[in-house]
């Protein structure tokens, strides 16, 4: 219960500061650690989202109660999903191609983590 508790404050505390960070600056003026900074709180927010989300479809859909630490590795693999469609965006290569590959990584990487964890 305190680990939920910690992944909501975060992701709240990110995307406020995604917010102001978006608000306040311009992509010429941000620089190189300005970037960093946008797509960890991107991801961090994404991140908890999905964990939000995950743990009202297992509360619903599997009746359990319990979110295992497990299931915050998912949801890490699925939140860096975004991350990556967004940096093939700023490529300029987004196409069918380009997204097949993504959720084929996503898989593999869900994989690996259902082996390994």
């Amino acid at each position: 219960m305190k680990h939920n508790r910690v992944v909501i404050i975060i992701s709240i505390i990110s995307l406020a500061a995604l917010t102001l960070m978006l608000n306040l600056t311009s992509p010429m003026s941000i620089g190189p650690f300005g970037v960093l900074l946008f797509f960890t709180t991107l991801y961090v927010s994404i991140f908890g989202l999905i964990s939000l989300v995950m743990r009202v479809f297992y509360r619903i859909a599997m009746n359990r109660e319990v979110f295992r630490s497990k299931d915050y590795l998912y949801a890490a693999v699925i939140a860096f999903g975004p991350i990556m469609v967004l940096m093939a965006r700023s490529f300029g290569v987004i196409n069918l191609w380009t997204l097949g590959l993504i959720v084929l990584f996503l898989l593999l990487a869900e994989f690996l983590v259902m082996k390994r964890a």
